[in-house]
């Protein structure tokens, strides 16, 4: 099969040292995406320097799109960057994630239609971010020091071990690879999840009453976390009813989504 056209949206906020990281890990992927959009949730002055300078340094075809920061708002401005996608095929990754030089082939290739492709990371502790970029010496002299844990997580199989279901765990969404006509299909994120929380596994879960189950995979598509303070949970319990709500019914389509952009891109 022809792989496809990538759309890499990055997520991001207020974490400019992680988004430079990331940045440079995208400008030597082995395969480049067609196009990056960055859906920034209010970031400040320091976020939109780096991009405008990464954008003429680093030769990325990169548009950010922003929107004023009220509260955690990510289901909102991912749905409006997945309406300015141009690819076939959507790849989602958070911004507090460096991804592995293979990351995007890898992702182009386990790309298959009627199913969605869920990736693992790895973890780099708080301590070691500052000096971390994702090479194989960098990230084997973390482990053994003790400063990344999820090593089988962290390291580019021979082959790629994939199972595939709709199984509930280990749904994340800054690993993600799905179609553009499914996320179409499924009204994109549930903007009715505001705050920390849920809204991956609600769209993971409309996907599956959709027919789309999971690839599952270990050993390619390999993302390092860089730690950070834990990001306030105060909405989790609702976030949790919602998808319970999504769950019980079998939804497929988001109560508030992605269509209400649509006519703007």
């Amino acid at each position: 099969m022809k792989k496809p056209a990538i759309t890499l949206i990055l997520s991001t906020y207020d974490y400019p040292v992680a988004l430079g990281k990331i940045l440079e890990s995208l400008s030597k992927q082995t395969l480049a995406p067609l196009e990056i959009i960055i859906a920034d949730d209010g970031s400040g002055e320091p976020t939109r320097i780096l991009i405008e300078e990464s954008i003429l340094r680093l030769g990325l075809p990169i548009r950010h799109c922003w929107q004023q920061h009220q509260d955690f708002r990510k289901a909102i401005i991912l749905n409006r960057a997945i309406a300015e996608a141009r690819g076939d095929y959507v790849v989602f990754l958070d911004g507090d994630c460096v991804p592995e030089r293979e990351f995007v082939a890898d992702h182009a290739s386990l790309a298959e239609r009627g199913y969605w492709v869920q990736g693992r990371r790895a973890f780099v502790t708080e301590s070691a971010v500052h000096d971390f970029m994702p090479t194989i010496r960098s990230v084997w002299g973390l482990a053994l020091s003790g400063k990344l844990t999820g090593l089988p997580k962290a390291l580019r199989l021979p082959y790629s071990f994939v199972s595939r279901g709709t199984q509930q765990r280990g749904i994340l969404g800054c690993n993600l690879g799905i179609w553009r006509e499914d996320l179409l299909a499924i009204n994109g994120f549930d903007e009715t999840f505001v705050g920390w929380g849920r809204e991956d596994a609600d769209l993971a879960n409309r996907l599956y009453h959709l027919g789309r189950p999971r690839k599952f995979v270990y050993g390619r598509a390999i993302l390092y976390h860089l730690n950070h303070p834990v990001v306030p949970r105060s909405r989790l319990n609702e976030n949790q009813s919602l998808l319970d709500r999504t769950i019980a019914e079998k939804r497929i389509r988001a109560v508030k989504g992605l269509d209400q952009y649509l006519t703007l891109s």
